[in-house]
């Protein structure tokens, strides 16, 4: 993957370590024959429309209240930028998005499928190639090596599974594991915590797969993103420290990305202007944005600067959007 370089902001400090945005091609969708699946895989295909050696970069939509946003149609205001700086975005609708309901209500694994979620990713892998020919303008152009993968809300909870945490079955008890190894970082947005006794609040009952997660085996280098504001009393009364537990309960290396006054919807990402935001913060977004993509442009190309700088800039000071440890 390419960069530019370096700009600075007036006060001189190194701000813009990702260069300047690309414009974004978006193909939609593509779309999979998985065998035993009850709908076929649909996929959104989002790209700069120059360079080549472009990382992939796959994105687990959340569950949510909305229709299309927990699809391949959401989190524009994430893959748009990503896109533009580099990364060939892969957005699956999973299952559990409300577009599907009236088709896989019955079908097994319903309603949660989680490993239905985490197989939509392995099966996106294995056609890269059909994508990379299906999508106008794209052939010959992706790093089949460089693979990240993002996910928010539920599916951060999907992306800690391909990342290597492990699941107890609620159906049988035995743990599983569908770690992914070909994805080489990942960034959880806002993702579930501890299962245990923290997990007591009212829908902890419907959603046990929630509590089953041992990140213990998580060893994938991982962005754990939380909301210093996000009090999911639904499942836990720990409060917001619940979302920090893929960092605290992982081994490293891990990075761990607080935001100053985030809740759930950490300033807006599912979408542009969308009324379930509690948070709304377009400059939130676009710092964050910016972060995540420096963090993975540095992981899957070490010695890159771009996230030192951009962390830099952005969580230190008096405008600090939030505040990183590592480990």
């Amino acid at each position: 993957m390419s960069t530019s370089a370096s700009t600075t902001t007036s006060s001189g400090t190194a701000f813009d370590a990702l260069g300047a945005p690309a414009p974004v091609l978006s193909f939609s969708p593509v779309t999979l024959s998985v065998p035993g699946r009850p709908v076929d895989l649909q996929v959104r295909v989002s790209a700069p429309a120059t360079g080549t050696a472009l990382p992939v970069l796959l994105l687990s939509h959340g569950h949510g209240p909305s229709n299309n946003l927990s699809s391949l149609n959401g989190y524009a205001p994430l893959a748009d930028f990503w896109a533009a700086h580099g990364f060939v975005v892969l957005q699956p609708t999973h299952l559990t998005s409300a577009t599907l309901s009236h088709l896989v209500a019955d079908a097994p694994g319903a309603p949660d499928f989680w490993r239905s979620r985490a197989e939509d990713m392995t099966h996106i892998l294995d056609r890269l190639d059909v994508i990379e020919s299906t999508v106008p303008q794209l052939a010959g152009r992706i790093d089949h090596s460089g693979i990240a993968l993002a996910g928010h809300s539920l599916g951060g909870f999907t992306a800690a599974l391909l990342l290597g945490a492990g699941l107890a079955d609620p159906a049988t008890g035995d743990v599983v594991h569908l770690v992914e190894p070909r994805i080489k970082a990942g960034v959880l947005l806002a993702a579930p915590g501890r299962g245990g006794e923290v997990f007591n609040g009212p829908m902890a009952g419907q959603w046990p797969i929630i509590g089953g997660v041992d990140f213990s085996t998580m060893t994938a280098p991982a962005l754990v993103v939380a909301g210093d504001k996000d009090d999911s009393r639904h499942f836990t009364d720990m409060g917001p420290e619940w979302h920090a537990d893929p960092y605290t309960l992982a081994p490293g290396p891990k990075d761990l990305l607080t935001l100053f006054d985030a809740e759930h919807g950490l300033g807006g990402i599912a979408g542009y202007d969308a009324a379930e935001t509690t948070d709304e913060s377009p400059a939130r977004v676009a710092a964050l944005a910016r972060l995540t993509a420096a963090y993975l442009r540095t992981r899957l190309h070490p010695g890159d600067q771009a996230w030192r700088t951009t962390s830099e800039a952005l969580t230190t000071g008096p405008d600090a959007v939030g505040r990183v440890v590592s480990k």
